[in-house]
């Protein structure tokens, strides 16, 4: 299907739901699905993120941001997603539990406001990889207007190029959880220093990158061609010295570099 034919069809999709409340993490695919909604159906969508120790508070205000520069009501909804234990436990399908939990709490929302649907950001490609969440928008009844128009994650960086959208060339920014291994309780501690972690490489403006936490083992994940740039001292050494400050006891770089969804790689063995 031609690029503008799937816009065609989301634009149809969304103006079908009437109302909307738009589950808005500020990443290259909630922002185009908010931009189109918000000039599809204007002040009937309502764009929410979800503040919590999953997601960076880097990622939080630069959704807060994004959300003022298109013009769509924005509010953020503090979620804890740790107080439920199954959560915390971190299975496999933990994204299943999460996403129950929080999209619950967005239909609850969108119902107080008024809103006939509840949307998330999923596009085609997304179908690619182990997803548990997914289940959890089908039972809830979450609709994905990307996806159901056809638009791939290479769709929909063009169309925000197009449309001028800052978040065009942004890379995907998983929740922090995802950097901790399946079955490792998961706690804010182990969070929050991941967070710290990834922050404080982000001056060498790394196109990819991921710090996975095996217990005391930082696991630095890098695209290949920027490995270099981690190992320039006196960056290096500092960088060793403030991760062990962090509590990791080891501080490593993975050699096959950044890949999406790395700690996955266990479930196909």
């Amino acid at each position: 299907m031609a690029l503008q034919n799937k816009l065609v069809a989301l634009d149809e999709e969304l103006l079908r739901y009437g109302s909307l409340v738009v589950g808005f993490s500020g990443g290259v695919d909630s922002t185009f699905l908010v931009s189109e909604a918000y000039k599809v159906l204007g002040d009937r969508v309502l764009a929410v993120t979800i503040d919590s120790v999953f997601c960076p508070q880097s990622e939080t205000q630069g959704a807060k941001e994004l959300a003022a520069s298109i013009g769509v009501r924005h509010k953020v909804l503090k979620v804890n997603p740790l107080n439920d234990k199954i959560i915390a436990s971190n299975p496999q399908d933990r994204c299943y539990y999460c996403k129950t939990k929080i999209f619950s709490e967005l239909l609850a929302l969108a119902k107080s406001e008024g809103c006939a649907y509840v949307a998330d950001g999923s596009n085609v490609d997304d179908d690619k990889d182990y997803r548990p969440g997914m289940r959890a928008l089908r039972e809830l009844q979450i609709v994905s207007p990307l996806r159901l128009a056809g638009l791939t994650k290479s769709d929909i960086r063009q169309l925000s190029k197009i449309r001028q959208l800052p978040t065009w060339q942004k890379e995907s920014a998983a929740c922090l959880a995802s950097r901790i291994p399946y079955g490792e309780e998961l706690t804010i501690e182990k969070l929050t220093r991941v967070e710290k972690a990834e922050a404080y490489l982000m001056p060498l403006q790394c196109k990819h990158l991921r710090v996975r936490s095996h217990g005391d083992i930082a696991r630095i994940e890098l695209g290949s061609e920027e490995l270099t740039k981690i190992m320039a001292e006196p960056f290096k050494t500092q960088l060793i010295a403030y991760f062990k400050k962090l509590g990791f006891k080891f501080v490593t770089l993975d050699l096959e570099g950044y890949r999406t969804g790395s700690l996955n790689e266990v479930l196909q063995k």
